[in-house]
Parts: C-alpha cells; structure tokens; sequence
C-alpha cells in the first residue's frame, strides 16, 4: 500500500512538473496538449471488433514495434489498431502512421485515466514494446484478464526488478502473460525472479532493419558524389564530440576518400558549425544546384529521413551519440555488410555490444583512438574492413525472426 501511494504521489508531482514545463518547454507543451485529446480522439475512432494496442515509449521503439504492427496488419486485415507513445519525439513524428487506426499519447498512469483508456479501446491484447512497466495500466489489464505482451524486451541486473528493495516493481510484471526476450541473460533473470512465461526471441528492430535494407532506394546524387572514390565513409546522427573526430580525420585524408555526413542536429547554425571545423569544402545535400558538388570530398546531408538509404554507399559507417546519452541506430549500417565504429557510452546497446564480440563493430573513446582504427579502416587494412563487413552481415541475418515469433503467438 505504501509503495502504490508513493508511486502515485511521484506519478502526481510529473504530471505537476510537465503542466509547469509546458509553458516553456516545447516538448513538454506537446505532451500536455496531446494527452488532453487523447479522450475525444479514442471516442471518435471506431474500434469495435478485433482491437490490439501497441505502446512505445518514444520513436525507437517504434522501430522495434514496427515490423510486429505490420505484420499484424497482414495477418488481421480487418482489426484495429491503437498506437500509444509516452514521448512526444515518438508522437510527433508517427501521428500519421497509416499502418493503425488511431495515434494516441498515453494518459498519465492512473487508476481511473488506465480504466478509462482500456474501456474506450477493449483490446484483444497489449503489446509493449521493450520496455515502459505502468502500475495502474498493467492492473487494468490483468484484472480484465487481457493478454499483456512485452515485446523485444530486455533486462539488465542493475534494473530495480532484480534489487532486494525492488519486490514491490517486480510484482508489476505478474501482469504480463509472456515475455519476448532479445536474449539468454534476460531470460536468465527473468527465471531468477521467478518468471517462466518467456521466449528467447530476439529483437524485432532486425527485422525492420532487413526491411529497410531491402527497400531501400537509390540517391542518385548521393551516388554520383561518391563514384569514383576508393573509400567512402558515411557518418549517420552525429553530434558535436562526434563531429570533432570526424573533421580532425577528414582534414588528413587522403585525395581518394569521401565522406557523407548526416547530422542529428540539422539546424543551419549546427551545419555551419561542422563546416567551419573541415578544411576542405564541403556540399550541403539540399544546396546542390550542378554537377560541380560532384568534385568536393565531403557531403552534408541537411536533411532527416534519408539515411538508412544512405549507408548503401559506404565501406565505414561511424554512428553518432556514443559521447552522450548514448548511440543510434547501429543495426542499419551493419545490415549493409560494412564496419560499425562508435564511441564510448554503447554498453545499454545490446546490438552494439555483440558488434564489438563479433568482430563488426569497433568502440573508440578519444581522437588517437578514431584516427588509428580509420587509417586502418579505410586505407591500410583492406582484410580487417572486409572480415568485420561480413562479421556485421553475419549478425543481422542470425537475428531475423523474431516478428514471426510474436505473431505465431498472437495468433494461437
């Protein structure tokens, strides 16, 4: 009793912080207005019949929720779909993902927003996608007797689960009827506390990942600007530390070397800043007028979506974050079949980890480091590029699956 009043009193003092934040905040402003429609936006939805509701934290969970509300699609033509997002960088972006029938963010957990939301949409099921535990909104189901997935999920021993103070958050996961691990010591700590309704099945951002491989579509500038170079490295959500390894590489590079860089920040100061520390010139994807970009070394691409269709046209990806909070999406890069280098902070990113152990993926900490490994990478080491290539390759074919697994559930 205590730990549930504690928790709503945290709960409460958010959602206070939040409605405080938005008159400044601009994330913070989205998420207060978008939770004041989600009750009119789910009464004007029809979902009566089948219903399945999907929750994701933010947009890369989405990744990892995709290829499962896809495939669902395919299977269940005729059900509905409820998509939630806790994060406004989730919403924002996919508030007009065609593939479901309403986008929602999710209410503040609560007693009576959890009986509410779930009475409005009655689902089949609930799949949450890797992680996202809320108190009142897995009661709900449980009391309703609705089968609760937790998908791509992933657990970790420091995760309050697993501390001896912690039984109050483990029995939030009595509500979920299975697990879809991504791994073995997940599994493992799952059966430590207790938990058998698992299945080692993988992470299902791999089979997303497979898919935008293979639809991928050529960028005929993009093309033309690397023909000819013998190595070409392609640098996907990068920040400043990020950008500041990659300049002090590029301004002693070789006449034969190219490079593409696709900031996470695409703001004109954030652009200018990066061309400012290159000393050779640069082209700016959405500035190209002729041919003549054709003849510099170096693109920036100002714009986002682009870049899963861009590591087609690298021998080295550097993925950027990992001297912040932490790193992208390294999985895109390494399904391309080249080398995945990033920095330090990568140790939360399963994927990554098992780049490191299989040989594709490289982690550096300083410039020396960077400049060391690129100087193999992309001159003088053509076995050591072509090995960690396929090792990467290797890593995301013997991850697809996953999807399948979740569906053949559902299904039964």
């Amino acid at each position: 009793m205590m730990m549930r009043l504690l928790y709503n009193f945290a709960n409460f003092l958010y959602s206070l912080f939040i409605n405080i934040a938005s008159l400044f905040n601009k994330k913070a402003f989205f998420l207060v207005k978008g939770r004041r429609k989600v009750w009119d936006a789910l009464k004007g939805t029809d979902l009566s019949g089948e219903c399945y509701w999907v929750h994701c934290a933010s947009l890369g969970e989405f990744e990892q929720g995709r290829p499962v509300i896809e495939a669902l699609r395919r299977v269940k033509p005729n059900c509905k779909i409820v998509l939630s997002f806790f994060s406004p960088s989730g919403y924002e972006v996919r508030k007009s993902y065609n593939e479901v029938d309403i986008v929602v963010y999710l209410p503040a957990d609560s007693k009576k927003s959890a009986k509410k939301f779930i009475s409005l949409i009655n689902p089949k099921a609930a799949l949450f996608i890797k992680y996202e535990y809320w108190y009142h909104f897995f009661n709900e189901l449980k009391k309703r007797d609705i089968p609760l997935y937790m998908v791509s999920a992933i657990f970790r021993d420091d995760q309050i689960f697993f501390k001896w103070y912690g039984g109050w958050f483990k029995n939030i996961l009595q509500a979920v009827t299975k697990f879809f691990v991504q791994d073995e010591s997940s599994a493992l700590l799952l059966k430590s506390a207790g938990f058998n309704n698992y299945i080692v099945a993988g992470d299902t951002r791999f089979d997303r990942v497979v898919s935008i491989v293979d639809s991928a579509r050529e960028v005929d500038a993009v093309k033309k600007f690397c023909n000819g170079a013998d190595r070409v490295l392609v640098a996907g959500s990068t920040w400043v530390p990020d950008e500041k390894l990659i300049a002090g590489y590029i301004n002693s590079s070789k006449e034969n070397e190219k490079f593409i860089i696709a900031p996470h920040e695409i703001s004109g100061r954030g652009i200018a800043s990066l061309i400012e520390m290159i000393d050779i010139p640069c082209c700016r994807y959405t500035h190209i007028e002729d041919e003549s970009y054709i003849n510099t070394r170096v693109m920036i691409v100002d714009t986002i979506g682009m870049l899963s269709s861009l590591y087609r046209y690298g021998d080295v990806a550097y993925i950027g974050g990992g001297f912040g909070s932490g790193i992208h999406n390294t999985v895109e890069p390494a399904a391309y079949g080249i080398p995945v280098v990033f920095g330090p902070r990568h140790k939360k990113f399963k994927e990554a980890v098992d780049l490191i152990i299989c040989g594709g993926g490289f982690s550096i900490s300083k410039s020396s480091e960077f400049l060391s490994l690129m100087t193999q990478l992309m001159r003088d080491n053509d076995t050591m590029r072509e090995r960690a290539g396929v090792a990467a390759f290797d890593l995301v074919k013997q991850r697809v699956g996953a999807t399948l697994k979740v569906i053949k559930e559902l299904e039964r």
